[in-house]
């Protein structure tokens, strides 16, 4: 089977830098999948979970991956992401305490535009990162 050359990067620094049969990721617009011989192609990446399919590996690595950039060319496919989590990182007691927090913020109507805003978002990587453990 064809691979792709695949890196993905965050700020935390590169994840990935190989070869790869499939990533398959949330975009803003809906779940894509990249395969070899995919015509060029820029999106951004919405939140959810990122799975890489290596051949060397009988089920595809899982991660969180939130915001950012993909960006596929001949001879790259670029995930360059805000946010990028292996699935074996998560803590998951962490990630139900903060989707928790946020929905408590959510649903306390005494919370200013900005608060309600930073709590809309820390439960969408929540609800991201617990998705990514639940299927690893």
């Amino acid at each position: 089977m064809n691979s792709i050359h695949l890196q993905i990067v965050s700020l935390d620094g590169m994840f990935f830098d190989g070869n790869a049969k499939q990533v398959s990721l949330r975009t803003i617009d809906g779940d894509i999948s990249i395969r070899a011989g995919h015509i060029p192609f820029v999106t951004a990446i919405g939140a959810g979970e990122c799975r890489v399919y290596v051949e060397s590996l009988d089920k595809p690595r899982r991660a969180a991956s939130i915001g950012g950039f993909l960006s596929v060319s001949k001879d790259l496919v670029l995930l360059a992401a805000t946010t990028f989590e292996w699935a074996e990182n998560i803590d998951y007691d962490r990630a139900n305490k903060a989707k928790s927090r946020a929905e408590s913020i959510i649903s306390s109507s005494k919370e200013d535009d900005h608060s309600l805003q930073l709590a809309k978002i820390k439960l969408v990587r929540a609800n991201a990162r617990l998705q990514v453990v639940k299927n690893k």
